[in-house]
């Protein structure tokens, strides 16, 4: 028979199995809860891992840019010091191109004023064309020198040209007449009046303008026609300006064309 004191000992077990299963649940769902703590918190890790990961290759691309950058400062510090030594180049050369450009021009004021008087007033203009210009601030250097060059390349080219142009010339007494003048080169200047009556010739030892005999007219109004592409290229026979005698009276002053 079952006595009071062996329902209650079979009460207790059974809560006792209740109290159990409870705390087996209990920790069953404590463990899933750590579970999905622990996945969770291995989640975060993997995703530091990454981030981590991604961290050092964009330091690893920062460190490959901050050498490119390094290597281009270096680079660009060699070229500012040879742009600053090209500088320093270039100021130097224009303290040497600058007074030259004005030896140069002196030395055509000198060359017109030793010269034979060959388009005088043309090359006069042009040396004072030049000088002005050097004193003008909108003209580089460059410019400068160039049309100095220039302007002694047009005088070379009067050493080895025939040519034609008017002006007047001083004869008797200076008296000035206007003639049509011929230079072939500068071995022969020849002047003729404008009917074509007269001829003088540049006498490059006295300075002075020389008539010339009527027999050198044929020879001459050749030269002029030649010189005008009127007639085709021939020999010609002009006197020569370095070879004409002194005049028994040679106290002209050079002549100015």
């Amino acid at each position: 028979m079952i006595t009071a004191t062996g329902l209650m000992s079979a009460a207790l077990s059974a809560n006792e199995l209740d109290t159990a299963r409870a705390l087996d649940g209990e920790i069953v769902e404590a463990a899933a809860l750590s579970q999905e703590q622990i996945d969770a918190i291995e989640d975060q890790r993997l995703d530091s891992l990454a981030q981590i990961a991604a961290l050092e290759e964009q330091i690893a691309d920062l460190n490959i840019y901050r050498d490119h950058l390094i290597s281009l400062i270096a680079d660009q510090d060699k070229e500012a010091d040879s742009l600053n030594q090209q500088m320093q180049g270039i100021a130097d050369t224009r303290q040497g191109v600058v007074p030259l450009m004005y030896r140069m021009i002196a030395g055509l004021k000198q060359h017109l004023a030793e010269d034979d008087p060959i388009r005088y007033q043309a090359r006069k203009a042009r040396i004072e064309r030049l000088e002005t210009m050097m004193s003008v601030a909108n003209v580089s250097d460059a410019e400068k020198f160039r049309r100095i060059l220039e302007a002694y390349q047009i005088e070379l080219d009067y050493g080895k040209k025939l040519g034609v142009y008017q002006a007047e010339i001083s004869v008797d007494n200076n008296n000035r007449i206007p003639v049509d003048v011929l230079y072939l080169g500068r071995a022969s200047l020849v002047a003729r009046s404008l009917d074509g009556q007269d001829f003088w010739a540049w006498n490059d030892l006295a300075r002075v303008w020389q008539p010339l005999k009527r027999s050198h007219a044929t020879q001459v109004n050749q030269a002029f026609a030649m010189a005008s592409q009127q007639v085709g290229p021939s020999i010609l026979q002009l006197p020569l300006s370095f070879k004409l005698e002194r005049p028994a009276e040679s106290s002209a002053q050079p002549e100015e064309l």
